[in-house]
């Protein structure tokens, strides 16, 4: 990305050709991210669409597809010899390797029945590894009309007075907590990773984006709600579970482990000064996009970085994806674990109080998990578990490997204590959020 200037650089004049060469790219990339498009009897944004429409001209080869990626995925670290740096690397490298075995036996049927029940390697495959797989590298090529045109700045200068107090990031990562929720947690962290690399985000800045507005996106929220029979309540399940998401964000930055970590940067965003917040805002985005490489340069860069995220996150969502799926079934692991959450759950009178928490606690592991085990409950049960799935952001069979896979310096221990939090958290405002809704009329 092109250097911004400060707040004190002189306003430079530019021509009509870089006004434009800022909004059409992109006012295309908002179009492509942000605005929902009926297809097919299929609303959602046109990525989504263009990633079914991949996934259908791919046909039955889309598995084979997922499978060189998984594999050019476990060989990379090897490749590039990055396994040596640290044990938590050769870990990882092991377990990609696994990540081989187990979706020769997803896409071939072999092994134990047990693996190819609905809710393991099937759901692993098909529902997470196919479709990451080809939303990251598409997303990718359009990431480059989102993000390397000014956007990004002109957006940040703007919203800086709301995003810096609350969540201690700069105003652009407003631009990555909306990428995340209308369109893929993958897309974001790696809108995130692109600009922490550039110099434009600290490693905390980059830590809370990653662990806190990286959440699942608005259309997977509608799964959870159909199977957790919240869909009567929809709009009051969708708005009060974004606001909860991004409280819970607000208080765990303000908290070990994100709090204390490294907040320098190369490239900080310009500060606006008084009166002058539109005008700086407008002068950043102008200099940026005058500095831009070309598109064809952007997109290939952009496409480039996107498949080795790909190839990064895929294998280690079948391995690392797996073991938590059978902890969750077929040990009492999280059901251990969420006597650690029964407190915060008890403490309003929740009548099953022992289940939410251990399914609460199940998420770390899958965030479907918990409505898949909560579908029974009554209402304040179910909706809590249903914003808890969102809110708690981090979940070992995909967005935990996403993060692992990017240059932001989170390891898993990191990782695991802020998902304490966001998950004790979630529960204590879930809870009461839920009575309310219901005394509504819910």
């Amino acid at each position: 990305m092109a250097t911004p200037p400060s707040a004190s650089t002189p306003t430079r004049h530019h021509s009509p050709a870089v006004a434009l060469k800022l909004f059409v790219p992109s006012l295309l990339g908002v179009l492509i991210f942000f605005v929902p498009l009926s297809l097919g009897g299929k609303t959602t944004i046109p990525l989504d669409h263009m990633v079914t429409g991949a996934r259908s001209l791919l046909g039955e080869a889309s598995g084979f597809y997922a499978l060189a990626l998984i594999v050019a995925g476990a060989i990379y670290p090897l490749w590039k010899g990055t396994w040596r740096r640290s044990a938590t690397d050769l870990v990882f490298t092991v377990l990609k390797l696994a990540g081989i075995v187990t979706a020769v036996l997803a896409l071939t049927g072999w092994g134990p029945a047990f693996l190819h029940t609905p809710d393991m390697l099937p759901f692993l495959f098909d529902k997470l590894v196919i479709p990451v797989g080809l939303i990251v590298p598409i997303g990718a090529i359009f990431l480059a009309l989102l993000i390397g045109f000014g956007l990004l700045e002109l957006i940040g200068v703007l919203v800086q007075p709301v995003m810096r107090p609350i969540w201690r990031t700069p105003g652009r990562s407003a631009i990555d907590a909306v990428a995340s929720f209308v369109g893929s947690y993958s897309i974001g962290l790696l809108i995130t990773n692109r600009v922490y690399r550039a110099g434009e985000y600290s490693a905390r800045e980059a830590a809370i984006i990653a662990t806190g507005f990286s959440t699942v996106s608005a259309t997977f929220m509608i799964i959870v709600a159909k199977t957790l029979d919240l869909m009567n309540v929809w709009n009051a399940y969708f708005w009060l579970t974004l606001g909860i998401t991004f409280l819970v964000t607000a208080i765990t930055v303000r908290l070990p482990p994100l709090a204390g970590m490294d907040d320098t940067k190369s490239d900080p965003e310009p500060e606006a000064e008084s009166g002058k917040r539109f005008a700086t805002a407008w002068q950043t985005g102008l200099d940026v996009a005058a500095k831009a490489p070309s598109l064809p340069a952007s997109v290939a860069l952009n496409f480039r970085e996107g498949l080795v995220m790909a190839i990064s996150i895929l294998p280690s969502i079948m391995s690392v994806g797996l073991a938590g799926l059978l902890l969750a079934k077929y040990t009492p692991v999280f059901e251990w674990l969420g006597w650690v959450f029964y407190p915060f759950v008890a403490v309003w009178g929740v009548q099953e109080a022992a289940e939410l928490a251990q399914a609460a606690a199940a998420g770390l592991a899958e965030m479907f998990l918990p409505a898949l085990l909560m579908g029974e409950a009554d209402f304040v049960a179910r909706f809590a578990t249903g914003v808890v799935s969102v809110s708690a952001v981090l979940f070992f069979s995909a967005s935990i490997p996403c993060i692992l896979s990017t240059s932001i310096p989170l390891s898993v221990g990191r990782i695991v204590v802020v998902w304490f939090l966001r998950v004790a958290l979630s529960l204590l405002l879930a809870v009461p959020t839920g009575y309310l809704v219901q005394g509504l009329g819910g």
